[in-house]
């Protein structure tokens, strides 16, 4: 058996910034009947991307979601290396019946050092008033020496508290 999963991932953004393809419109065009133009060995990977989940959740609470409004909010200014996938706005609330997920923080450098300073100064951009957010943990893990170096495993994050 081979489960076959036809959406597009949530994570497209770090594809599309290593790649230069956009997924969305080949999407589109392969759904239109038009065939791909070009072929998996075309492609090249450049560069390194990360996407950052701005959660409203207590990190020191074991990552305990939360709910509320967002009184004030301030993102980063998105360029071309800088991603802000969202639907949240200042006033709007984050409720206990769905994901609290307040956004996604798409970031790209030329390697993966630059890629990570340029995620935690956007990070130190990020302002949202109202509720608790995992801003704080995800500048902490940025910043990380050991996470720097990829030096990460899948004990990292309690190993490290």
């Amino acid at each position: 058996f081979m489960e076959m999963n036809t959406r597009l991932q949530v994570e497209h953004p770090i594809t599309e910034y290593i790649t230069g393809v956009d997924l969305v419109e080949l999407q589109l065009r392969v759904a239109q009947g038009e065939p791909l133009p070009f072929t998996q060995e075309d492609i090249r990977v450049r560069g390194h991307a990360f996407e950052a989940r701005v959660y409203a959740e207590d990190p020191s609470n074991n990552f305990m979601p939360g709910s509320g409004d967002i009184n004030y909010l301030s993102t980063p200014t998105e360029t071309e290396n800088v991603r802000i996938d969202t639907s949240i706005r200042q006033g709007d609330a984050v409720s206990v019946f769905y994901d609290p997920m307040i956004a996604k923080l798409v970031v790209w450098g030329p390697d993966r050092l630059s890629a990570l300073n340029l995620l935690y100064s956007k990070l130190q951009e990020y302002h949202v008033v109202g509720l608790t957010t995992n801003i704080p943990f995800l500048k902490t893990l940025a910043s990380h020496p050991e996470f720097q170096a990829a030096n990460v495993h899948t004990d990292f994050i309690p190993s490290t508290k």
